[in-house]
């Protein structure tokens, strides 16, 4: 009898341990959030940098991330979204590629309770309760800023009149049209302003140098300087303005937007004389984010990242790596 009891005793005992590595395995595959992201591509280092960020700091929350890159096109992120949903994430995060055309898909995720954020970028949407929260830079403060940087700058060299080409991003995207807007309103009541033409690089380097040629030979001499969207096109832009026999930072006044390590180096050089910084550094921000709604929390509705202007206005030599 007493070795009929140890055996059930020995029995019970485990399956009570088996029960227990059970749960901790489960444990071990239950995130404390998972995540579903779509970024747009890998079409700048400033895109790069930006999922490297979201990477690493998913890693550092404790966050299951599911990343997929839509390589430019918005019907792969419209699919992204719509597998995060089958898989049923607590929180989905997405850079849209345009501001039109995801009311259907949002609509989708909101019938399946899972909040959505907006990385970087903002959309156009007839129902704003489908996005519960838009984390990135102020693109109109962005193109001010480059703005009064020019103003400033033709008042330091006593300049009459500036005709200025502007390299834009992507069309319908929400940093091209603030971007441009705000320059625009910053730039327009100075009368020595002149905008020449305004061109579509698509955030590409390619893109920028073949734009930059066009300028060059439609515009040649008249050119003073160039207001690119972002540093992918403007180092796109700089050797053909090289080639065309400019000194880019002294013939041409060059204004770049992003603040990569790469137009950094250019503008200590010399051939850059501005870059407005949009950190791509958004990661920890959208972690914050998530699991505050995964709790049931409140977040802000926007929320922005400080950021600064680089200039040969200042010693550039004490900027320190940009890290992207």
């Amino acid at each position: 009898m007493k070795k009929r009891l140890t055996a059930a005793a020995v029995a019970l005992l485990i399956a009570l341990v088996s029960a227990g590595c059970k749960k901790e395995s489960d444990q071990a595959h239950d995130p404390r959030l998972l995540l579903g992201f779509s970024q747009i591509g890998t079409e700048s280092a400033w895109r790069i940098g930006n999922t490297v960020d979201i990477e690493e700091q998913a890693e550092n929350y404790g966050v299951s991330l599911m990343l997929e890159n839509a390589n430019q096109k918005q019907e792969n992120q419209i699919a992204a979204i719509r597998r995060f949903i089958a898989y049923k994430v607590d929180v989905i995060a997405f850079s849209p590629i345009v501001e039109d055309g995801w009311d259907n898909v949002l609509a989708e995720a909101e019938n399946a309770g899972i909040p959505v954020v907006l990385v970087d970028r903002d959309i156009n949407t007839d129902n704003p309760e489908l996005i519960t929260c838009k984390i990135g830079a102020d693109f109109y403060s962005e193109g001010v800023m480059a703005g009064e940087y020019l103003i400033r700058k033709a008042d330091s060299l006593g300049l009459d009149h500036i005709n200025i080409v502007e390299i834009t991003g992507t069309a319908n995207s929400t940093p091209m049209m603030q971007r441009q807007a705000g320059f625009f309103d910053t730039i327009s009541g100075d009368e020595r302003m002149n905008v020449l033409e305004s061109i579509d690089g698509d955030f590409l380097k390619s893109r920028g140098a073949e734009c930059m040629r066009y300028l060059l030979d439609t515009y040649g001499d008249s050119i003073d300087a160039v207001f690119s969207h972002n540093d992918e096109m403007t180092i796109g832009a700089i050797p053909e303005i090289e080639e065309a026999g400019y000194k880019p930072g002294s013939d041409i006044i060059i204004i770049s937007i992003d603040g990569g390590q790469d137009a950094i180096d250019i503008l200590k050089e010399g051939r850059i004389n501005c870059v407005v910084e949009c950190t791509p550094k958004l990661g920890k921000a959208l972690m914050e984010t998530a699991l505050k709604l995964k709790s049931g929390e409140t977040v802000d509705e926007v929320i922005h990242p400080q950021e600064q202007v680089f200039s040969d206005e200042q010693d550039t030599s004490l900027i320190a790596p940009r890290g992207y």
